[in-house]
């Protein structure tokens, strides 16, 4: 956990930061992106970009974020970005942290494997938002960022004096980004967002689950990732428009309207024919047969998006004279005769062992796989040919390894920031190395132990 007290720590301070052990004075703050034109760079950060020539160099090398966002739908966008290059300062509350941080078991060590798995790539610093001198910090620190993102409840930053008009006047560059559960206007958005709360609201869990069954929440929470992505894409869109212009911009993420994106084609059926959504199991809704079949040990899911494929799957299964068939001929006649379709190929899937059938499908150019379970996943070829995971060792005793995904394999393997007492420690000083003048803010920070 976060450190249970507050602590100047001059001798620390000054054992690491090279400055300060020198005796010299504060370094300068790097100047903030100042408004450009296009054409002289419209953003390029005095010492932020990586040097010419440099290898190994990717795409957001030399951009800060400033990230005040916690639990999911914001942790996993900067991690993603981190994923990138970019350095993820991430904000923490004194004494307790992220309020994943104890969410448990599973614990890897003393640390909760749920944070692990979206805070990669940070440098973690636990400031007292509640005392205005830590809010004064946020400020100093987001003057010398790129990016600032937060996912509070519309105007509670605002009343701190950390509101997107209260960031712009002291960094205009700034691409400062909310997330919160419901916008900024409407009836709902002084309510807190959790990801099951809006996948309810948004519909998705009134299209999830068994066909005659109660609405399911998917075993991930989509919603959240779903918003992190779409928090990703706009905060990478921000800093391609500042870019452009030189001026910074804010940017709205929710999950309630994320997740009502995603409704796509039903959300189209209802608006443009008005049929009401409903709940398919596995099945699709437009499209037989594309579901989970079961085999004699397990789940095969098989999907015949043309009717072509629809042949060469019953020739696959020994059926091609229900191919044949006029009642099957084309994909809105099989939907049309959907349960008596299902049912012979059922009973057809239900002879074989899944195996089996995953060779009698290479090949065929029909797309088709098992239903895995979690070991499967993380010794499927596929999955380790991918590189999806990396492995590596943590710093404190006794010693143990974590196995991360991977989302951005083309790139580097990635890299976590060590959640040590140490590198805590560490990182906060680091930062704070970087704000002059700031030594009597110390009391404002918990250092993690």
């Amino acid at each position: 956990m976060l450190g249970g007290r507050n602590r100047r720590c001059g001798g620390l301070w000054r054992s690491l930061c090279p400055a300060a052990a020198g005796g010299s004075a504060w370094p300068r703050c790097p100047r903030a992106l100042s408004a450009a034109s296009p054409s002289s760079g419209g953003g390029a950060r005095s010492g932020g970009a990586p040097p010419a020539g440099a290898s190994n160099v990717k795409p957001l090398d030399g951009v800060k974020i400033l990230d005040l966002t916690r639990v999911l739908a914001g942790p996993f966008a900067t991690m993603n970005l981190g994923d990138l290059g970019a350095e993820v300062i991430k904000v923490e509350r004194p004494g307790a942290g992220d309020d994943t941080r104890a969410w448990g078991p599973p614990f890897a060590g003393t640390e909760s494997v749920y944070f692990l798995s979206v805070n990669r790539n940070k440098k973690s610093i636990a400031i007292n938002m509640k005392d205005s001198k830590g809010v004064k910090l946020i400020r100093e620190l987001a003057a010398v960022s790129d990016v600032f993102v937060e996912n509070y409840i519309p105007g509670k930053l605002a009343e701190m004096g950390l509101g997107y008009e209260d960031i712009k006047k002291i960094a205009p560059h700034i691409v400062y980004c909310s997330i919160t559960g419901y916008g900024q206007t409407g009836p709902m958005v002084q309510r807190g967002g959790y990801d099951s709360i809006a996948a309810a609201v948004s519909g998705l869990m009134h299209i999830t689950g068994h066909e005659d069954g109660e609405p399911v929440r998917p075993g991930v929470a989509m919603t959240d990732l779903a918003t992190g992505l779409y928090t990703y894409g706009a905060i990478m869109a921000g800093l391609l428009q500042r870019y452009k212009t030189g001026k910074g911009l804010h940017i709205d993420c929710n999950l309630l309207s994320s997740q009502v994106a995603c409704l796509t084609h039903v959300a189209a059926n209802y608006l443009n024919c008005k049929i009401e959504g409903k709940r398919w199991g596995t099945a699709h809704g437009s499209i037989v047969p594309y579901q989970a079949f079961k085999t004699k040990d397990g789940y095969l899911v098989v999907g015949a998006g043309n009717d072509q494929q629809f042949v060469t799957v019953c020739k696959i299964l020994n059926l091609t004279e229900v191919s044949k068939d006029s009642r099957y001929k084309t994909n809105t006649l099989r939907v049309q005769n959907r349960k008596e379709l299902i049912d012979i190929l059922s009973a057809r899937f239900s002879e074989k062992a899944t195996m089996e059938w995953l060779q009698l499908f290479e090949g065929s150019g029909v797309p088709y796989g098992p239903i895995n379970n979690m070991q499967q996943v993380f010794s499927d070829p596929q999955v380790l040919a991918a590189a999806a995971t990396y492995v590596f060792d943590r710093k404190f005793k006794p010693s143990w390894g974590i196995s991360l995904l991977c989302t951005v394999s083309v790139l580097h393997r990635c890299r976590i920031t060590e959640h040590t007492a140490e590198d805590q420690v560490s990182d906060t000083v680091n930062l704070l190395c970087h704000i002059r003048n700031h030594l009597r803010l110390l009391d404002s920070i918990q250092w993690r132990y």
